[in-house]
């Protein structure tokens, strides 16, 4: 036997898992084929070697998990096309370690398969994976990214997060994948296929019927969105064209006019220590609807040797009078881990900032707007994280700053923007978003879009402020229920093979 032939039955095995894996992430946003991820998840499971060990069974399921990252994930490579001759070479192996590194995960979830004997082990698998996507939101600061319930996010089952939040989204997909392969014979799995439609159906209906919405606030909040491409934007010839172009949106007429004009994340092209005539310019535009518009505006700033990645609030008069800095930084994206403590602390000026990036802000915050509210600020990927929109004080809405050109036109921002979604939906509060090149967007406090700006569109939007809606179940009490199904669901299962023995 050749070693080809030798070599080809594990190519084979690797390249199934892996297609699979890819197949589920159908359900992603901008797709949104949710039925096909379902399939492909039924697919999997009934593949497994459920008679052999936990090495098998965690192996396979880090293939399918390489390949589900790997499709869903694509977009981490278009940062390293800003400047393609320089760090176009990178891209393939940070998706490649990137999709293997998630897929542990996954494999964590086959290896604790091994807890359960027979077909019981596909529970403790399905409810493994969910404990681990829980799990992904916080182990090395977190990256819930591409949970599987993502898939549902802007149907009626997306609604089930007031409750359960992404992780009963998760649950609920992979439980509908588990039924029909869990029993034994044609009529069993007919019989857990019909279940898992019941499921499905009955929650779909429940949450077609959420659609009430609070009245909208007072208020009239304007988006304005630049469209400045990654690789443009700070080019010496453009950068005070994309300011001027938020300039110009910002003081464009408009009956009723807007209360307040948000800007995107880092949309200036100074620190806010040193702006030199630019707050003024920026007062004047927004003075020409009235002493009382304001702006909100992303802008980096510095502080004696740190800076920050920040949100401020400009008055008519050109004074600042709110400043929250970003504290869930992206990992060797704004900060080099562990830099301060290789390198020595703090280092200076621009070494600094090149070498460790951003400091992080002190944690979540709240603005108080007066007759608009208080907003909770969000900047970019902190949107991704649910523990941080559970403060203390319970905020009127949410506002988000972000700059998805760094995430590429396929499938990034349409994630990004889909996720919004998903917090709104959690904590019953509306969000708004304000993109540089997209998607801007009113979500209401259900989930729902009220207006947008598309990707690649250079504009404004004006709208009023959306109203929220009471405490929601899961803006109480957070992830503990869906731990706690979870617990017992893994319990269960495993409590066959000690009886046994």
């Amino acid at each position: 036997m050749t070693r080809w032939a030798r070599a080809r039955p594990r190519l084979q095995l690797a390249v199934g898992y892996g297609a699979l894996g890819a197949l589920a992430v159908a359900g992603q946003a901008p797709l949104g084929w949710w039925p096909v991820s379902i399939l492909a998840l039924a697919v999997l499971f009934h593949a497994l070697p459920l008679a052999r060990g936990w090495r098998a069974l965690s192996g396979r399921m880090w293939l399918a998990g390489t390949g589900y990252f790997g499709a869903a994930l694509f977009w981490i490579v278009e940062p390293f096309f800003i400047e393609p001759e320089v760090h176009g070479w990178m891209a393939p192996f940070a998706l490649v370690a990137m999709a293997g590194g998630m897929a542990l995960f996954w494999a964590g979830a086959g290896a604790l398969a091994g807890l359960a004997q027979g077909r019981a082990r596909l529970v403790v698998l399905g409810a493994g994976l969910v404990v681990l996507e829980l799990l992904r939101g916080w182990v090395f600061t977190g990256f819930p990214w591409a949970m599987l319930g993502h898939g549902v996010i802007g149907t009626p089952l997306m609604h089930l997060a007031a409750i359960t939040g992404a992780g009963g989204l998760s649950l609920l997909i992979v439980g509908a994948a588990v039924l029909p392969v869990l029993g034994r014979g044609w009529i069993a799995r007919g019989f857990g296929a019909a279940s898992a439609l019941a499921l499905l159906a009955l929650i779909w209906l429940w949450g077609a019927g959420q659609t009430a919405l609070p009245p909208d606030r007072a208020g009239v909040i304007r988006l304005a969105q630049p469209n400045a491409p990654q690789d443009e934007k700070w080019l010496q010839g453009n950068m005070y064209l994309f300011f001027s172009r938020l300039l110009d949106q910002t003081a464009a007429p408009a009956v009723p006019a807007p209360d307040l004009v948000l800007w995107p994340e880092t949309s200036v092209p100074f620190l806010l220590e040193y702006p030199g005539d630019a707050l003024e310019m920026m007062a004047d535009a927004a003075a020409l609807h009235g002493p009382g518009t304001g702006i909100g505006f992303g802008v980096q700033r510095v502080e004696g040797e740190r800076y920050f990645n920040s949100l401020a609030v400009l008055t008519t008069d050109a004074a600042i009078t709110h400043i929250y800095d970003k504290h869930h930084l992206v990992p060797f994206g704004e900060y080099i881990p562990f830099s301060e403590w290789l390198m020595g602390t703090p280092l200076g000026g621009l070494a600094g900032q090149a070498l460790m990036g951003y400091s992080p802000g002190p944690g979540p915050e709240l603005l108080d707007l007066g007759p608009l509210g208080v907003a909770l600020p969000l900047i970019c990927y902190e949107s991704i994280f649910p523990r941080h929109l559970r403060t203390e004080t319970r905020p009127d809405w949410i506002l988000q700053v972000t700059n998805d050109a760094w995430f590429g036109e396929v499938t990034g921002p349409f994630q990004h923007l889909a996720q919004a979604r998903l917090r709104a939906v959690e904590q019953g509060l509306p969000v708004l978003r304000v993109a540089n090149t997209g998607v801007s967007a009113f979500i209401d406090a259900r989930g729902g879009i009220a207006a947008e700006l598309g990707l690649g569109v250079t504009g404004f939007i004006d709208g009023p402020l959306p109203g929220a809606l009471p405490h929601t179940f899961y803006s109480r009490h957070g992830d503990w229920p869906v731990w706690l199904a979870l617990a017992l669901l893994m319990a269960g299962a495993c409590a066959g093979r000690v009886i046994r023995r």
